[in-house]
């Protein structure tokens, strides 16, 4: 392969598309309204459907009210706040709580960085905490069951086979 010694001089008078054209010469667009940028509708488009996955309301949990979005028509709550109310003194912690989401087949939800703001807002999780996870409300039910359901049967196993002071 024949290498030139020379490298190629670009001019304005270089033939476009040569072999010694390095750059397009030619613009992509004929004029810059033609350009693929993002128009205001757009935008304002994008804006308002995500907004719509932004507006958080408190909804009541096992008597408690509890910081909830609604994703794709379908009420979310925020994973690390149930757990902080109703799950940390039923398991060991939030490590055992995705293990058994794992074991439920229980997909949990990222949330967007403007929800992770809004419940640091809210005070549903702690200030410097920058991800979370939104779980439905059937599937919190699910996972409660299943987090007292263990602890009912560690406790009957405890006493069952503690043996008695006279042993």
């Amino acid at each position: 392969m024949a290498v030139s010694a020379t490298p190629p001089v670009l001019s304005p008078t270089s033939t476009p598309g040569g072999a010694s054209s390095l750059f397009r010469p030619d613009s992509l667009y004929s004029s810059p309204a033609e350009s693929p940028r993002l128009t205001s509708s757009m935008i304002n488009s994008f804006i308002t459907g995500t907004v719509h996955n932004n507006e958080c309301k408190m909804v009541e949990v096992h008597g408690v009210k509890v910081a909830s979005f609604t994703v794709d028509g379908q009420e979310l709550i925020c994973l690390p706040q149930v757990f902080d109310l109703f799950l940390k003194h039923l398991v060991g912690g939030l490590h055992t709580v995705y293990t058994k989401l794992k074991r439920l087949d229980i997909c949990p939800v990222v949330c967007t960085v403007e929800q992770v703001r809004i419940l640091r807002g809210l005070g549903a999780i702690q200030p410097g905490v920058n991800r979370c996870k939104l779980i439905t409300r059937k599937d919190f039910e699910a996972l409660y069951n299943d987090c007292t359901n263990a602890r009912q049967d560690l406790h009957h196993i405890h006493f069952r086979f503690t043996p008695s002071c006279g042993i």
